[in-house]
């Protein structure tokens, strides 16, 4: 009975392990049914097996196989990771970790010494010997004292050596400012005397419009004189014999400056039309993306050095007469009539003052006009013999104004459609003529800039400074610091002012958005 019984049972582990061997469905726990032979053949319990299905294949580590099926069976014990002991809470070593191995070894060094002192019958030079006696000895707190003293010795000699350093440092800032206040001083003493000697030059040499304009205001400046000193000084009959000497005398001068000015435009004519033909005869250019210049001549340029050519040899005194008779043949080919009369008369209008008939090009047109005034020859008349002024320092300021605004190159607009007499009505009126921080009068040494220089430049964000203020204005990073409050004030007044008088000009009344947005932005 032992032995079927034991061969059943051997039948049913043969079973149960081909069934392990099988692989099963969507389950991981397999209950298995088993005779207990201790409890009799009619008692069954289940014994729960887990099945692991490892991702790889497991090397075999001891078993046996069954030849007739060829089914393998590993050993529990070779197969399954062995079961941990429970941790006591305490850690064990065992004694070879206790017990430190010793060794000992003896070592001798390469070159052996020896000593020799002097005895009987051996005797040893003390020539090189050096005799050492113990110093005096001193404390701890003696120690770290002479340190403490070495230390502040150390301290003051360094304090010293860096507080001469930076008075070197001072001193030599000192000079070269003081030097480059002196080298300032005469730049600027000089550059004022080159413009009165460049000045007085041009109205002992007048050439252009400019240079009489400059002499006829220094001949009312010369009148005004005159006249305030014989009021003040005479009365009566000679009073009136003296102002109609005086009045004499500006008539021979005014009669030597027109000579002056005859000839000088004769010059200039010349000068003028070589100049205008010579420039229209120039190839067009452009710079390409690599630097290089490009040229190119167009129909109208060829047509115009063509014509240069021909005033050029009109100009010559020197030439036959057949060369001159061909030469004015070709003039007449040259020059022609459009065969319709009325189009000579497009853009021309009627001078009031003069009563001629001049093309548009003859005529100054303010921005804020609605109708053609005088033409300019007789405007330059009427300031030649009433007014005499000169419009040179305010044209300077103008260029200088509209130089800087094109470095900005931020697509700035307002400035090139300011005119002079806009900008003479904002000096006069508006400015007084005068630097709003020094009250510097010279026109000569007066720029306009940016007031607020993150805005683009116009009447109403402006302000006249000298050109060392200017400078100094253009570096500031927050204007309200940088001024008082009743300075920035009367500073915005005069933009309201500025704002109110262009608001009368349409083009620059439909900038007046523009302006705004940008100033919201910023």
């Amino acid at each position: 009975m032992q032995a079927d019984e034991g061969c059943k049972l051997s039948a049913s582990w043969e079973q149960e392990g081909a069934a392990l061997q099988e692989p099963p469905g969507e389950g991981l726990g397999l209950h298995e049914v088993m005779e207990d032979g201790n409890q009799g053949s009619d008692s069954f319990h289940d014994v729960a097996v887990k099945i692991e299905r490892p991702t790889f294949r497991k090397p075999f580590l001891g078993g046996f196989k069954n030849r007739v099926t060829g089914v393998e069976f590993h050993n529990a014990g070779s197969q399954t990771v062995p079961k941990k002991r429970p941790e006591k809470g305490t850690t064990l070593f065992c004694r070879e970790t206790q017990t430190a191995l010793e060794r000992n070894r003896y070592q001798q060094t390469t070159n052996p010494t020896s000593t020799q002192m002097t005895k009987r019958g051996v005797y040893v030079s003390n020539l090189t010997d050096k005799l050492i006696t113990p110093g005096k000895y001193f404390t701890a707190e003696e120690y770290h004292k002479r340190r403490l003293e070495a230390v502040i010795v150390l301290q003051k000699n360094f304090r010293r050596w860096y507080a001469r350093k930076i008075v070197e440092n001072l001193k030599e800032k000192k000079r070269l400012r003081l030097a480059w206040e002196a080298q300032e001083e005469l730049r600027k003493k000089k550059e004022k005397e080159d413009k009165l000697r460049m000045e007085q030059e041009r109205k002992l040499n007048p050439k252009t419009k400019e240079d009489f304009d400059l002499l006829y205001h220094a001949l009312e400046c010369w009148r005004q004189e005159e006249t305030e000193r014989i009021n003040r000084t005479l009365s009566g009959a000679e009073r009136k014999a003296a102002l109609c000497g005086l009045l004499e005398e500006e008539t021979e001068l005014i009669a030597s400056i027109g000579r002056h000015k005859l000839n000088a435009d004769k010059d200039n004519q010349q000068k003028a039309v070589l100049h205008f033909l010579d420039k229209c005869a120039q190839p067009k250019r452009w710079k390409a993306f690599d630097g290089k210049i490009t040229e190119m001549d167009t129909q109208y340029t060829l047509r115009a050095r063509e014509l240069l050519e021909i005033y050029r040899s009109v100009s010559m005194n020197d030439i036959p007469n057949d060369e001159r008779r061909d030469l004015l043949l070709l003039i007449r080919g040259t020059v022609k009539v459009p065969p319709d009369p009325l189009k000579l008369y497009k853009n021309v209008h009627f001078c009031r003052s003069c009563e001629n008939y001049l093309p548009a090009t003859e005529f100054p047109i303010p921005a804020n006009s609605r109708t053609i005034g005088r033409c300019h020859l007789c405007c330059k008349l009427d300031n030649e013999a009433r007014r005499r002024e000169s419009f040179l320092k305010y044209r300077l300021i103008l260029e200088n104004l509209r130089k800087s605004e094109a470095d900005y190159q931020d697509d700035a607009r307002i400035v090139f459609l300011v005119q002079q007499q806009h900008l003479q009505y904002m000096i006069e009126n508006i400015w007084g003529c005068q630097s709003a921080l020094s009250a510097c009068s010279d026109l000569y040494d007066l720029v306009m800039v940016r007031w607020d220089k993150q805005q683009e430049w116009s009447p109403w964000n402006t302000i006249l400074l000298t050109k060392d203020e200017a400078d100094a204005h253009l570096k500031l990073h927050n204007l309200q610091e940088a001024y008082e409050a009743s300075f920035i004030h009367g500073i915005k007044h005069k933009h309201i002012r500025a704002k109110k008088y262009f608001a009368q000009i349409p083009v620059m009344a439909s900038l007046f958005h523009r302006s705004d947005k940008q100033a919201n932005a910023s």
